[in-house]
């Protein structure tokens, strides 16, 4: 089971209450649905051209973006429309906007300042009035459609997120990475740790930059998260190293056993075998989740300029919390007397030292001796990790950079490779 699918049970079982509801089924009930024709519009050009809707989709894939000039979350949502247009374009997606603008001048200026390079149509009326918008069943901005070359429907939605998912699925380029992926077994800090390797093709003698990613409470090293982080970094020259926690996956011990201070000698293990490798020139750490704060806690005790970069997914900066008001992941327990050990999902058991250390672990306090690069992103969206925990660390890394990502949850479930992409290419800015 993947660290993520197991995250997402969990969060299910401990925090139901909050089940978030998808802005699709508020806002997108009367859009037309995947596998609809889309019909065929007269509009207007910015410059007063007629033109039909069909001649502009005809015969290709098109996303059409229905917004307008006055619509807050419109302009708000227009940095995502770009980064697809500047991704998928070249891919031959052709994006039409349809705007519902009633002023030309506004709308004009608008296309100006967010300096939009494809076609631009609109009725110049009011959504309501607008026939193209009964048409298509547009009753909220910003709205989108997908379309194939037979012009059918293939997704419609209130979500850039949703959009850019389906376009990087569907339009994924598979390509061979050079170098190798090999599994490998090393020591950790309670046994053998079971282990990915990572590494691009070098030249004799060449080096290269080693990224070593830590997961989250229960979880692996397997899972999409982190495989599409590696395989980017791999692309681009940069070795990785994906690791079980003792307790966890394939390595060695057992979870009742497990705490964040063991979790993090595991770490400095791991840290030490990547350094004697001979082709590795500099090393960075990803954490997600409990593994976030074990990464920034880890960058903390190590001395300064021993870790390149640090990138920080969802960091579990809450577990302290958690253990203070004595409930862990829906398990309720007396934190001034924990048990021996308290019955989670799964038949997972968390053992009183987890408590105990928790509970005084100084998370913010060891990590602000780290003072490198370093970025965290958090979704707002996330209820296993309120995201504040992740912009907290901001007050002891003020040069961090910080991705809030709307409605995003723990896992990024929404959009995953908006997420991966954002740490990929951190690292690769800061590494390379």
């Amino acid at each position: 089971m993947t660290f993520v699918l197991m995250l997402l049970m969990a969060a299910t079982q401990v925090l139901a209450q909050f089940e978030q509801t998808d802005d699709d089924a508020k806002y997108a009930t009367e859009l037309l649905k995947p596998g609809q024709q889309v019909p065929d519009a007269k509009l207007k050009t910015p410059e007063g051209k007629s033109v039909k809707l069909s001649k502009l989709i005809k015969g290709k894939w098109a996303l059409i973006d229905f917004w307008a000039s006055w619509c807050p979350d419109c302009r708000k949502d227009m940095p995502n429309v770009q980064r697809m247009y500047a991704d998928f374009a070249p891919r031959g997606v052709e994006f039409v906007g349809v705007s519902f603008d009633t002023e030309t001048d506004n709308w004009v200026n608008a296309i100006s300042k967010y300096n939009i390079r494809y076609a631009q149509v609109s009725d110049l009326k009011k959504m309501r009035d607008s026939e193209v918008a009964k048409a298509f069943g547009v009753k909220w901005i910003p709205s989108m459609m997908l379309i194939d070359p037979q012009g059918k429907v293939v997704l419609s939605t209130v979500l850039s997120d949703k959009m850019e998912k389906t376009l990087t699925e569907t339009f994924a380029q598979k390509r061979p990475i050079d170098g190798t992926t090999e599994q490998i077994s090393l020591d950790g800090g309670k046994g053998r740790l079971a282990a990915i390797l990572q590494k691009p093709s070098l030249a004799q003698g060449a080096q290269c930059p080693m990224v070593v990613f830590c997961h989250g409470f229960g979880g692996s090293k397997e899972g999409p998260l982190f495989e599409l982080i590696a395989d980017s970094l791999q692309a681009h020259g940069i070795a990785s190293l994906r690791f079980d926690f003792n307790g966890h996956g394939a390595s060695e011990g057992e979870f009742v056993d497990m705490t964040v201070p063991n979790e993090i000698e595991d770490a400095m293990k791991v840290i030490e075998y990547v350094r004697d490798l001979r082709y590795v020139s500099k090393v960075a750490l990803v954490g997600h989740s409990q593994g976030g704060v074990v990464a920034s806690m880890t960058a903390g005790k190590l001395e300064p300029g021993d870790i390149a970069a640090v990138a920080l997914m969802a960091p579990a900066a809450v577990l302290r919390d958690d253990a203070i008001r004595g409930s862990t992941m829906g398990a309720n327990y007396n934190p001034l007397d924990p048990p021996e050990f308290v019955e989670l999902w799964g038949g997972k058991r968390l053992g009183r030292n987890y408590i105990k250390t928790a509970f005084s672990l100084p998370i913010y306090e060891t990590a602000a001796n780290y003072q490198g690069p370093a970025l965290i992103v958090h979704g707002t969206g996330d209820r296993v990790v309120p995201y504040t925990y992740g912009e907290r660390y901001k007050s002891v890394w003020p040069n961090a950079k910080v991705e809030i990502l709307e409605a995003q949850d723990h896992g990024f479930g929404q959009n995953i490779y908006r997420a991966t992409r954002l740490v990929s290419d951190f690292l690769i800015e800061v590494l390379k």
